[in-house]
């Protein structure tokens, strides 16, 4: 699992997660930017061989206008990427970066940023590959990112024409998308290198009353739900049972990281912890 829901609830100690994580039978931990990358207790973890650490993210606008954010945002992406090689971390989830240019009112261009994007990853390949690390692009549409949709993977994956870059696929955000959360695992076989385990909830009596454009926030007077929210796998419109056999058709056999970002399964660390239990159940029975 992802440890940033643990981290939002306070525990943020590596060294606990991986215990918690071990005696509740995961084997996997990806690991988020909210934990530093102390290299003795990452060491640690894998040398006594408990659970492994197979993953490293950190999602930000890389081509934020702000060019010293940016420039935080790139030295950061890196500098994990030569953490994952020194420790034999594998993998390494990112976001693309996206230009201002992009956003034009309320419609939104992600072509506009695809050669900004492709210069911008040249030394990101070139730093994966020295360090036999793997770049797996979430296709979460937050974050700074363009990598959102099948037409988008075709374009970059054009453009940057890379064994080292593939997707970290997650289906919650093509379901919010209105776009089939299935089919893509065949289309980019190839291509999917890491999978998020998070579902989406549609709640259709919001949307009929607000649409898809209403961004709704914590302030607004007269109605405070979003028509979509992330739930943990089982509790969204999601068909596990066809992502895990989508998964098995194509030869997937990586890491499955339950990504718990549940508004329902928060408020406590206990709740957390009992949210990702509950995903990793609805997970498992697929493959028995």
């Amino acid at each position: 699992f992802l440890t940033n829901a643990l981290c939002w609830s306070g525990l943020k100690e590596l060294d606990k997660i991986a215990d918690w994580a071990f005696e509740n039978g995961f084997t996997d931990l990806e690991v988020g930017p909210a934990i530093e990358l102390d290299e003795r207790i990452f060491s640690k973890i894998k040398d006594d061989g408990k659970i492994d650490i197979s993953a490293l993210i950190y999602c930000r606008n890389f081509l934020d206008e702000d060019e010293k954010m940016a420039q935080a945002h790139q030295e950061n992406l890196k500098a994990r990427i030569e953490f994952a090689g020194k420790l034999g971390i594998k993998k390494v989830i990112c976001s693309t970066g996206v230009i201002k240019e992009s956003f034009n009112g309320m419609r939104y261009d992600p072509e506009k940023s695809v050669e900004a994007v492709a210069e911008l990853f040249k030394s990101f390949i070139e730093l994966a590959e020295k360090n036999d690390v793997k770049l797996c692009i979430e296709n979460c549409p937050m974050m700074g990112n363009i990598a959102i949709s099948p037409y988008m993977w075709e374009i970059l994956f054009d453009k940057l024409d890379s064994d080292r870059v593939g997707l970290a696929y997650d289906p919650s955000h093509m379901v919010w998308q209105m776009m089939n959360p299935y089919e893509p695992i065949k289309d980019f076989a190839h291509k999917i290198f890491h999978v998020h385990a998070k579902d989406t909830e549609v709640m259709y009596y919001n949307l009929n009353k607000i649409g898809i454009l209403h961004n709704i926030t914590e302030e607004t007077k007269f109605f405070k739900q979003q028509w979509w929210r992330h739930r943990l796998p089982g509790l969204g419109d999601i068909q596990w049972n066809k992502i895990i056999a989508n998964l098995d058709e194509i030869g997937y056999d990586d890491i499955i990281s339950i990504e718990h970002e549940d508004p329902v399964w928060q408020g406590s660390l206990e709740k957390v912890q009992k949210g990702i239990l509950k995903a990793k159940r609805h997970i498992e029975q697929f493959f028995d």
